[in-house]
Order: C-alpha cells, then structure tokens, then sequence
C-alpha cells in the first residue's frame, strides 16, 4: 500500500506543478484557464489508458467483477486519484463548482482509495473511469470556444453534440450496464455496489442539467423560424 501512496502523491505533484508551469505560462489568463487546460488534458490521456486497459489488456468488467487489480489498472486509478486530489482541492479553494461536482469527485476519490486499498476490483472502476472521462475533452473544449469567442460557430454545434450523444450514450446508457453488473454480482465489496450506484444518481442529475440545456438551446431557435415562417 505504501508504494501505491507513494505512486498517488506523485501523481498529485505532478498535476500540481503542470498547473503552476500553465499558470505562469498563461499569465494574462485567468486561473480557472489554467485549471481547463490540466482537466483537458487529463481527460485525454486517462481516456487513452482507461480504454487500452478496458478493451485490450482487461479484464472484462461485466464477466471478471471483484477480480485481483493488475499492476497498469493501478497505475492508471492512481494517476487518475492525484488529478482528483488536485482537482477538488482546486474547486474548494476557489468555489467555482456547485454541489453535484462535489459530490462527484468526492465520491470518486472514496471509490477509488477503495479500490486501490482493496487490492481488487479495479477493473470495473476503470470501466466507469472510461464512460465517465470521454465526455471530458469535448466539455473542456466547449469552455475553451465559449472563452475565444467561436461557440456560436458550426464547431461548438458539432462539440455541443457529440457531447449530448456520447453522455447519454456511455455515461448513462454503458453506466447502467457496468452498474447492473457491479450490484449483481457477488464479488466486489458492499460498499463499493452502494458508490458506484451513487455516481450513478449523481450523473442522472448531470443529465437533467443536459436536457435542461438542450431544451434552452431548442427553444432559442424556435422563434427564429417562426420569424423566418412569418418574414416568409
């Protein structure tokens, strides 16, 4: 175990010192951009090494719930954990999150330190590492457009939707499945069935802000064409 908080910790410095090297690169910026460029890329590398180690190296988690963690699944929870770490402490320091984000990183650290203290059952944490970061990348990139001016652009439209499909489609819809399988089977740990059906709720709430958003976005265009019907 001491390893593996040795491994986090330097996890921590690490995602800690690339922020302090952006900040100082970026110092017309502000800090929350600084803070979007580390999830960012955060997003995109642990959605690389969740994947590899999800569909190649495996296990599969829906047939090998509460199997022995294999040596890459730790350091991939354990890169993953620092970020968390660093990310939360972030957030409470500069109050820009609400409590549904809080909760949610909350909730994946225990998870996590869970795993890892458990010595099993990193593979189905992984899979919900995987469904939950892919979404990551394309909600950075759309702060990113909104911040540079160019979301009302045909990118941000192609960004809002891949985002909305990939959400509903891995987060909630693969979620469900990797969830199913976590609370029924008999291997992984109690308490590791009741957070992984908390991050469940926690991200049906985040899909009710999506639809709430859609439907805003949707309504917006509505008068437009009436006003094109009319003009017509």
């Amino acid at each position: 175990m001491v390893p593996i908080a040795l491994e986090v910790s330097c996890s921590f410095a690490a995602w800690l010192c690339l922020y302090s090297c952006l900040c100082r690169c970026n110092r017309q910026r502000s800090c929350k951009w600084s803070c979007r460029l580390v999830t960012l890329l955060h997003g995109l590398l642990v959605t690389c090494l969740s994947a590899y180690v999800l569909f190649l190296d495996g296990p599969w988690p829906l047939t090998h719930a509460g199997s022995p963690n294999t040596p890459l699944q730790i350091h991939v929870l354990s890169l993953t954990l620092g970020y968390f770490i660093f990310d939360l402490g972030w957030c409470l320091y500069f109050q820009t999150e609400g409590d549904l984000m809080l909760l949610h990183h909350t909730l994946s650290i225990c998870g996590m330190i869970l795993v890892l203290g458990l010595g099993k059952s990193a593979t189905e944490v992984n899979a919900v590492v995987f469904v939950s970061e892919i979404t990551n990348p394309l909600l950075q990139t759309r702060w990113f457009l909104r911040e540079m001016g160019s979301y009302h652009t045909a990118l941000g439209k192609l960004v809002d939707f891949l985002f909305v499909l990939l959400f509903l489609a891995l987060r909630i819809g693969a979620g469900a499945w990797i969830a199913y399988g976590m609370v029924t089977s008999p291997e992984p740990n109690w308490l590791l069935k009741a957070g992984c059906l908390a991050m469940y709720v926690v991200s049906l709430g985040f899909m009710v802000e999506i639809c709430r958003f859609v439907r805003r976005k949707l309504w917006k265009k509505a008068p437009s064409v009436d006003a094109r019907s009319r003009q017509e």
